[in-house]
């Protein structure tokens, strides 16, 4: 499959761009429906995430709430300990990346020792809605927008 500039599978006998338009949409509207459960869950839940640009990237789409740089945070165990402490839950947000993966990995183990609850099912969601478009969650605004775009031009 050939892919057009903005990296999304071009039109082909089998496939044509009005079936394309619709799977825009349609993913416009997964992601938003996404965005919107993240922000529901922000009210009671600490977001972590790796960085500063993160948070960030976050706050620019409108999730507001306890938003953690884990890298300034006192490091995985002590995010874990004062999770614990205040017995919050957690949402994990690391980017998608093998960087990401492995620090996920480090966040879950430390959390579930910790006796505090996570979900980073958000996190696999995101990542499996850009279909590799994007690996972090600085990039999800630009994203974003970017389907908003393809998700106008199928209506």
């Amino acid at each position: 499959i050939r892919r057009c500039s903005c990296r999304c599978p071009s039109a082909t006998p089998e496939r044509g761009w009005r079936e394309l338009l619709r799977d825009a949409d349609e993913m416009v509207d997964e992601f938003e429906a996404l965005l919107e459960e993240l922000r529901e869950l922000a009210r009671e839940s600490v977001i972590l995430v790796e960085g500063r640009k993160d948070r960030h990237a976050l706050e620019e789409l409108g999730i507001r709430g306890d938003i953690v740089q884990v890298q300034d945070a006192g490091g995985i165990l002590g995010v874990a300990e004062d999770l614990a402490a205040q017995g919050r839950s957690a949402i994990i947000l690391t980017d998608w990346d093998r960087k990401g993966g492995h620090l996920a990995e480090l966040l879950r183990n430390a959390l579930r020792a910790c006796g505090v609850q996570y979900d980073d099912s958000i996190r696999a969601r995101v990542s499996m809605l850009s279909k590799k478009e994007i690996k972090d969650v600085e990039s999800l605004p630009a994203f974003v927008s970017l389907l908003d775009e393809r998700g106008r031009a199928a209506r």
